[in-house]
């Protein structure tokens, strides 16, 4: 039999077409979590700026930061304790870093999407995620996400490294590991970060849970100018239906001893529509604005009319479902354990290849060389200390 018509639910309200933007800007290392205080503002004038600029378009829906934008990247540089990164270093969601943001969606009647690095003691004490989160226009945060992926040089805590305590406070289906913010207004909007979007399993995963819009920010070079970053999400988009908001991080000064900043992103912020398009690109990655319109009802016209292109309604989902069956990299890592830092946490990462290797994933090269490895920016042994390379790389001057 013929498969029945979908029914719109009653008072179902159309979408009006907004425009998302994306800011791109420069940012500075921190020492302390006041100093996220002057990234903020510079923040706060980036969007005003970005405000009077694209808004004579139409109504701006969608501010995207950058990942890093916020608080930096200090902890992974400089490879520092975890422990002392979430006591010392990162926010609370909310809290007084969202409460100023949140003041700023109120002003222009926007959402704001957002990155930083944040504790979730609600899980687990003296550990820090990294985290997008979403601010409504009344200045809520109705939205948080922590990365599922981090590569081999940034020590955040994820989901799997906690993962009895995860599921027994979330559950352990899609929800608990890629939320979604299902909205009148702007429609579905799903969020992963930076190194996630290496994996397509995150894009399906959101997709599955209904996202219509998708936050990936920030990648650092050679992945921007290799244009690797840009196919990544052009997949995302095209696979699953979905935009892609794709904003990156400017110049960074790493310390404040820096005299000028390091372009380790490269620019190439872009928004990608539902087709894989792009339908806006900023080759600069300097204090500068992507911006595109979002049509929700134009994707949820084409998911439904269209039998070519509208990929996941064709999936064989039975035929992948022993793919992952056995696991790859150890749950729990860290329930009971400090998180590592860089050089010994390489470990864990070699013993994964090795894994791949035993059960002929992958197949060994005939001849054995020396990988990959940490070097640590302080040649000076004794300076390694957090509180030694915090005092000589910010001392005195501090941010504020």
């Amino acid at each position: 039999m013929p498969s029945k018509k979908a029914t719109t639910p009653k008072n179902k309200k159309a979408v009006p077409p907004y425009l998302a933007i994306g800011l791109s800007t420069t940012c500075r290392g921190i020492s302390k979590r006041s100093d996220i205080k002057r990234n903020l503002r510079h923040i706060e004038n980036m969007v005003h700026a970005a405000m009077f600029v694209v808004s004579i378009n139409m109504p701006i829906k969608i501010v995207a930061l950058a990942e890093g934008a916020i608080s930096g990247f200090t902890d992974e540089a400089f490879d520092m304790p975890h422990v002392t990164a979430a006591r010392d270093l990162y926010i609370d969601i909310p809290g007084e870093e969202t409460d100023l943001l949140g003041e700023i969606a109120k002003q222009y009647e926007t959402y704001i999407i957002a990155q930083c690095k944040a504790r979730w003691p609600e899980v687990i004490k003296d550990r820090f995620f990294n985290t997008a989160f979403i601010i409504d226009p009344k200045g809520n945060v109705v939205h948080k996400y922590a990365k599922n992926h981090v590569f081999a040089r940034e020590r955040s805590c994820m989901p799997h490294d906690v993962y009895d305590l995860w599921v027994k406070k979330f559950g352990d289906d899609i929800d608990a590991f890629y939320p979604v913010l299902k909205t009148d207004d702007i429609g579905n909007i799903g969020t992963m970060v930076c190194n996630d979007g290496m994996y397509p399993e995150a894009g399906r995963a959101l997709a599955f849970n209904g996202a219509e819009v998708i936050y990936r920010p920030s990648m650092a070079q050679p992945i921007t100018g290799n244009g690797q970053w840009e196919l990544q999400n052009r997949a995302h988009a095209m696979f699953n239906n979905c935009y892609v908001i794709a904003p990156n991080i400017g110049p960074y000064y790493l310390h404040p001893g820096f005299e000028f900043p390091f372009d380790v992103a490269g620019g190439n912020a872009h928004i990608v529509d539902y087709q894989g398009n792009i339908i806006s690109f900023s080759s600069s990655g300097s204090d500068t604005v992507i911006a595109a319109i979002i049509d929700i009802e134009q994707l949820r016209h084409f998911r439904e009319m269209s039998l070519f292109g509208n990929w996941m309604k064709d999936l064989r989902t039975e035929i992948f479902k022993r793919m992952y069956e056995k696991p790859i990299h150890p749950k729990n890592l860290w329930l009971t354990s400090d998180p590592l830092q860089h050089e010994d946490h390489d470990e864990i990462f070699r013993g994964n290849i090795r894994r791949l290797q035993d059960r002929g994933v992958y197949t060994a090269p005939a001849k054995h060389y020396r990988g990959s490895k940490f070097i640590h920016p302080m040649k000076d042994r004794k300076m390694r200390a957090w509180e030694k390379m915090r005092e000589l790389l910010w001392g005195e001057k501090g941010l504020e």
